[in-house]
């Protein structure tokens, strides 16, 4: 049986989690308490040199990083819906993966990071305005368009939605990005959604 190890309050976790419902596999979930530092354990940097969550494992196969894991998910059990095999389909998914790696991450997830779990060492004005460029952009893409990209959704609204849809925990106001909302809510229509603290 699958196994994904993670934490309950981690946005990457929990989209490994959501795809996993999606694609209504059965999997054992494990937590790893991040604040009693379980992560950094000999234990875990065994499965996991980089002490991180989420980690997936699956028979002999390792996978960490929630961007590869949904691709592994999407390809090992999803079919072309998730993740198309077209080339210049899959570029446009790819891209959407590296969005939430760069520009997601450094906005709405830092800020989320600084209010709701005390990291100081990210400068939150910086977060605000990087949060403030991608979710104009998400807003304006949206506005034509039901999913992020094709008729349907992909892993790239799968990896996207958490910290978009968390961005209240960094104390920003998606108020101003109605479309942004609106697919929020699509997301949570999917069935077998299941929510994440705070969602």
């Amino acid at each position: 049986m699958i196994k994904l190890y993670g934490h309950s309050m981690s946005g990457n976790s929990y989209k490994v989690r959501l795809l996993l419902e999606l694609l209504n596999l059965e999997y054992e979930w494990v937590k790893v308490d991040l604040m009693k530092g379980e992560h950094k354990s000999p234990k875990y940097l065994a499965l996991n040199p980089f002490g991180q969550v989420p980690l997936l494992i699956d028979g002999d196969i390792k996978l960490a990083d929630a961007q590869a894991i949904l691709v592994y998910l999407a390809r090992q059990y999803g079919d072309d819906a998730w993740l198309p095999l077209d080339p210049l389909f899959l570029a446009q998914v790819v891209r959407w993966l590296s969005t939430t790696a760069g520009e997601v991450r450094q906005g709405p997830e830092n800020a989320r990071l600084y209010h709701l779990f005390g990291a100081t060492s990210i400068n939150i004005e910086r977060a605000y305005q990087k949060a403030e460029h991608i979710l104009t952009q998400l807003n304006q893409h949206l506005s034509t368009r039901t999913w992020l990209e094709f008729e349907h959704p992909t892993i790239a609204d799968i990896a996207v939605f958490p910290y978009v849809a968390l961005a209240g925990d960094g104390k920003i106001d998606l108020t101003p990005y109605p479309n942004v909302l609106e697919w929020i809510n699509r997301v949570k229509q999917l069935p077998n959604y299941i929510p994440m603290a705070g969602l």
